[in-house]
Parts: structure tokens; sequence; C-alpha cells
């Protein structure tokens, strides 16, 4: 018997197949292959980890660039001012300009009153003269016809190099006006993106996009389930864009209420918000949002 236990443990010891087979007929068998499957869950989790940090990588750098779109649009907002403020001192230097004139024109029409009466109390004094010299007087007063007529066609000039002005001031207003439109638009697609992966990194999958309807228009509209998404996008906001807002909610009640859900959170994003939208904002638990970062938070107790 002992000659059988040593033959079996050299048996175990040198021989790997026979040590396999004890360990399968002793049911390790289940445990190695357990062991084996525990090990690709490993490294399938591990690859997980890897997709993870490389999408979170991506993110930051989309974080980066609406950064970068912010700097640029509001160095376009101080050029915009830069530009009002050279068209208004340019208006007031007309207005100087036109000032003058019409003080020219006075002083010329005093000038005129005096030499009328100059003439009229020489004429008086003098009619003797003033016979002896009525060619001269005549000839006077076609040169004052002259000149006057001469004053008037630099009037009207004058009034047409004004109104020339104004029409470039009026061009320059208009380019000032689309510019304007133009950073509205670009700060309302900046708004629609930042939204959705903050609700992304929420764990909430909303197609954030604007709601055009005949009555009114939303920037910032999405669902999901039993959830809605409202709100709207400025560059500057005060506690007014609530009520606009709110208003609009109201009429989706009333028109259209199959675009709301039961639970609604109200969002502002906004480059600049002023005090009292900040201050309202948290009073009524509503969403105030930048590119980088929350202004007001979200309270969870409206999503669940």
């Amino acid at each position: 018997m002992e000659t059988l236990k040593r033959e079996f443990l050299e048996l175990l010891d040198k021989d790997l197949e026979f040590r396999y087979a004890v360990a399968g007929y002793l049911g390790l068998s289940e445990i190695l292959k357990r062991l084996d499957t525990l090990a690709e869950e490993q490294i399938k989790l591990r690859r997980e980890q890897t997709r993870l940090t490389e999408e979170q990588a991506k993110t930051w750098n989309e974080i980066v660039k609406l950064r970068e779109e912010q700097a640029k649009m509001w160095e376009s907002i101080i050029k915009i001012w830069e530009e009002i403020k050279a068209l208004r001192e340019e208006q007031v230097r007309l207005r100087e300009e036109q000032t003058k004139i019409w003080n020219e024109i006075k002083m010329l029409r005093e000038e005129q009153n005096k030499l009328r009466e100059d003439i009229i109390s020489e004429f008086r004094h003098h009619k003797e003269v003033l016979e002896r010299h009525a060619q001269e007087i005549t000839k006077l007063r076609e040169d004052m016809i002259i000149g006057f007529r001469r004053h008037d066609e630099e009037l009207t000039k004058l009034r047409e190099d004004l109104n020339k002005m104004y029409r470039q001031i009026d061009t320059r207003l208009s380019r000032v006006e689309r510019t304007l439109e133009k950073i509205t638009a670009d700060i309302e697609d900046e708004a629609r993106i930042v939204v959705r992966h903050r609700l992304k990194d929420m764990g909430y999958e909303v197609e954030v996009s604007a709601l055009t309807l005949p009555e009114l228009e939303i920037n910032l509209y999405g669902i999901l389930n039993d959830l809605c998404i409202i709100g709207e996008a400025s560059v500057r906001a005060s506690s007014s864009i609530i009520d606009e807002i709110n208003q609009k909610i109201e009429l989706l009640r009333e028109k259209y209420p199959e675009k709301l859900r039961p639970k609604i959170i109200k969002v502002v994003y906004a480059s600049l918000a002023l005090p009292d939208l900040i201050e309202r904002a948290k009073k009524e638990s509503i969403w105030v949002l930048k590119a980088t970062s929350d202004i007001v938070s979200l309270s969870q107790s409206l999503i669940y």
C-alpha cells in the first residue's frame, strides 16, 4: 500500500496530464475554467477603461475649442463697440460742423441786414450821390444776387454732402446689425452643444435643438421620456429672460401641449449672466451655465 501511494505521488509530481486528470476528477477543472473566464473579463474591463479615458480626452479638447471660439467672439464684440464709438464721434463732429455752418449763415444774414440798413441810410442822406452812382448800386445789387446764388449753390452742395454722409452711416450700421445677428446665431449653436454634452455627462442622452412654431421660437429644446428641456441663449442676459421662458412655456401649454412633458427643466445659457439673473435663478431653481462651467447648478431633484 505504501508503494502504491509513493508511485501515485510521483505521477502527480512528474506527469502533467495525469495531474490535470486527477484535478478534473476532483472538480478542480471547473475552478480553472472560471479563473480563465475571470481573466478574460479583466482584460475586457481594462479595454473599456482605456476607451472611456480616450472619450474624456476628446470631450476636454472640444471644451478647449469652445473656449477659443468664445474668446474670438468677445474680440468681435469689442471691435463692434469700437466701431460704434467711432461712428458716434464722427456724428458728433458732423453736428459741430453743421452748427458752425449755421452760425456762418446767421452772420451772413446779420451782415446782409446791416448792409441793407446802411444802403437805406445812405440813400436818405445822400440821395443826390446815390443818383449819380445808380449804375454802381445796380451793379452792386447784381453782385449781391450772384453772391446769394453762389451761397445757395454751396448750401445745396453741403446738403448733398451731408445726405451722402448719412447714407454711409446707415450702411455701416447695417453691417453692425448683420454682425450682431451672426454672433447671436453662433452663441445659440454653442449653447446647444454645451447643454447636450453637460446632460450627457450627467447620464442623459438628450438631443438639444431649436423649436420653431408659428407663434414662437425656442433656442434650446429637447425631450427624453417624461423630461423636457426648455431654455434661451444670449450673450448678455438679465432676469427678464426668465420671464420670456415662462411666457413661452405657457404658450406651449395653451396651444402645443404635446411638446411638453411632466418634468420641465428651465435653462439659460449666457456668456455674461447679470447679478439679478443669478439671484432669481437660484430662487426658482433654474439652470444657468456658460461654456466653461455652471453659474447656477442644475438641481437633481428636478430630474428625478
